[in-house]
């Protein structure tokens, strides 16, 4: 690294020049399409963000809009991306600035009292949108320096992270800090890649110490995954008059707003139809008989894994309306209208699969 550190600035912006990718969110650096795009990027790999991003501005086209947006339909946008608390931080943070002028404030401090909006993500804005001299530190950022550097210790650590904005500090040019810092993340993306990176065409190869020591496939040093737990659950499809029973979760729970089918985990030595018998009564009070099974399916979220079996399910006779135990609000829709409703992964999956039966009973 020490020898090609001089050049590497100049380097790094003319290879950019050549290889930046046309994002949506690059075509004109408007701040709140840095801050959304921002906002999605976090868990979320960038092939699936673009798509994402230019349904969501063109709905909500700027901070005012995106303020005076029911939450439903927010989260409804969102679906499908996943992590919905960075929506509902999106549409916290819009009210708050649409009160104040509905601009983004020109000010890390500033930007840090806004919901959602963290350390890395106030520097991006401010680096990025605003064009100010922030160094911004992503895992693409992160990889590529510990392979420059062959840096043995945890890449997450303060130590190790402090080196690294150390050296980038000290590379960022004043005058450019909204083309380096996308060069860095973009060369970590497409040429200091995970796993196996493109040294052949890497124009530091020469200064790489990973690569001169052989350890490249070795850097940078992961912290230990977190054990995968796996949850099964049940849920249960009740249609009456041709509508089908939904319900709201609560604003405090996971998927939290998000509509579901009533239903929850199994307990110990129960099988899915038990399951949904059990948690309908204690969710709704409501009687009913699992009778065809729709399908299982299977999402994941952080370290965990769901498999969620859903049934069509019967009402027992003289049942009422439910009372709501475990949601702030239920409504009987019809099948056309679930697309109108934001739902978790998993029953997502088990809306396609419902409309499949449904389409092929016809």
């Amino acid at each position: 690294m020490n020898s090609t550190k001089r050049n590497f600035t100049p380097i790094l912006l003319a290879w950019f020049e050549e290889h930046e990718r046309d994002l949506p969110w690059r075509r004109t650096y408007e701040p709140y399409h840095i801050w959304i795009s921002e906002i999605m990027l976090q868990q979320t790999q960038m092939d699936r963000v673009v798509g994402f991003f230019s349904r969501f501005v063109e709905r909500f086209p700027d901070i005012g809009c995106l303020a005076e947006a029911g939450e439903d339909e927010l989260l409804k946008m969102w679906e499908g991306l996943g992590y919905y608390s960075r929506a509902r931080n999106l549409h916290k943070s819009a009210k708050i600035l649409a009160t104040q002028g509905a601009a983004l404030p020109e000010s890390y401090q500033q930007l840090l009292q806004l919901p959602g909006i963290g350390p890395y993500t106030a520097s991006a804005i401010m680096a990025i949108a605003f064009n100010r001299p922030h160094t911004v530190l992503d895992a693409n950022v992160e990889r590529l320096f510990a392979r420059l550097l062959d840096l043995s210790k945890p890449v997450k650590e303060k130590e190790t992270i402090a080196l690294i904005r150390h050296q980038v500090e000290d590379l960022l040019p004043a005058d450019q800090p909204r083309a380096f810092n996308q060069a860095l993340m973009e060369f970590g993306a497409l040429v200091c890649k995970p796993g196996i990176p493109n040294c052949g065409v890497c124009p530091f190869h020469v200064g790489c110490q990973a690569l001169q020591a052989g350890t490249v496939g070795a850097r940078p040093v992961l912290p230990k995954r977190k054990e995968t737990i796996l949850i099964t659950m049940a849920c249960g499809v009740v249609r009456r008059n041709g509508k089908f029973l939904i319900q709201k979760r609560q604003a405090d729970d996971v998927w939290a707003n998000l509509w579901e089918f009533p239903g929850g985990r199994l307990k110990e030595g129960e099988i899915p139809e038990q399951a949904v018998v059990r948690e309908y009564l204690e969710e709704t009070e409501l009687c009913v008989e699992p009778m065809e099974k729709i399908a299982t399916v299977q999402h994941a979220y952080m370290n965990y894994r769901v498999t969620l079996h859903g049934f069509f399910c019967d009402l027992l006779p003289d049942q009422g309306e439910p009372i709501l135990h475990a949601a702030q609000e239920a409504r009987w829709v019809e099948e056309g209208e679930l697309a109108d409703y934001a739902f978790p992964s998993g029953h997502r999956k088990l809306i396609s699969c419902l409309q499949g039966v449904e389409q092929s009973q016809e």
